[in-house]
């Protein structure tokens, strides 16, 4: 992909602190987009993104933000406005990963953080970017980092799974319905990455290997060619893909149903 096919853009990342989030918001500064990132709890993490992002000559900006509270979400982006500019590129990376609580022993406050920050975190960041690039009559993407799960459920992953399948489904929804100002809204279905979702793989090499041997590819993926997807779908190379939800799991998805 050229280098700077996104010079002039501004993109929002969501989670940008560690992981998939972070890596995205380096690729895509990379590739000529100034970069704001949104963190939860961990602001050092975010510090060193938008470290990344300013060696790479890019302008950066970090924001503590809960996806999942409205005013959080309003207040970021009128934030990232004034300070790089419209959003017209946004990734929804922030996210929680499954429980492993069963339903039957699931309490209902675990049940809505899960909801709350991987679905309607999504909601809420893509209405307000859709609201103001429309009011801007401005072309944009919107990319969603769902997971595998959202298709393959995996028990005591009710919440997540639920989460994800939903935000799947939004980006299905919202690209019928933004077509027509120039967005496009596509999602990016990672498998296992090497990020601190996977916390215990990073740590413990026996518990990788025995993780990775289910995986076609024999090994596991890394949040950069994640990033590099997710430049892929924000550059005008993929102004005709929308509504797309791209798998990114080394075959593992493919494996459903055989050993039976």
């Amino acid at each position: 992909m050229p280098d700077q096919i996104l010079a002039g853009r501004v993109a929002l990342v969501t989670g940008g602190d560690s992981g998939i989030g972070a890596a995205c918001a380096a690729s895509l500064a990379a590739a000529g987009a100034d970069v704001a990132v949104t963190y939860n709890h961990d602001e050092e993490g975010a510090k060193g993104t938008c470290t990344a992002i300013e060696t790479l000559g890019r302008r950066s900006l970090a924001l503590q933000c809960d996806v999942g509270v409205e005013a959080d979400v309003e207040g970021t982006f009128d934030a990232v406005r004034e300070a790089l500019g419209r959003v017209n590129i946004l990734v929804n990376s922030a996210g929680v990963n499954m429980s492993g609580t069963p339903v039957a022993e699931m309490g209902l406050e675990q049940w809505e953080q899960v909801v709350r920050t991987d679905l309607t975190g999504s909601f809420l960041t893509s209405r307000r970017c859709i609201r103001d690039l429309r009011a801007g009559k401005a072309m944009g993407a919107i990319i969603n980092i769902t997971s595998i799960h959202a298709t393959v459920m995996r028990a005591g992953g009710a919440d997540y799974d639920a989460a994800k399948g939903g935000q799947q489904n939004l980006t299905r929804t919202l690209a019928l319905e933004v077509a027509g100002d120039g967005i496009t809204v596509n999602a990016i279905a990672p498998g296992m990455i090497l990020t601190p979702m996977n916390q215990e793989a990073l740590d413990d090499e026996a518990k990788r290997e025995e993780m990775t041997r289910n995986i076609p590819l024999q090994r596991a993926g890394r949040p950069e060619e994640v990033a590099q997807l997710a430049v892929y779908l924000a550059s005008p190379a993929a102004s005709y893909i929308t509504g797309a939800s791209l798998v990114i799991d080394g075959g593992l998805s493919l494996l459903l149903g055989q050993g039976a």
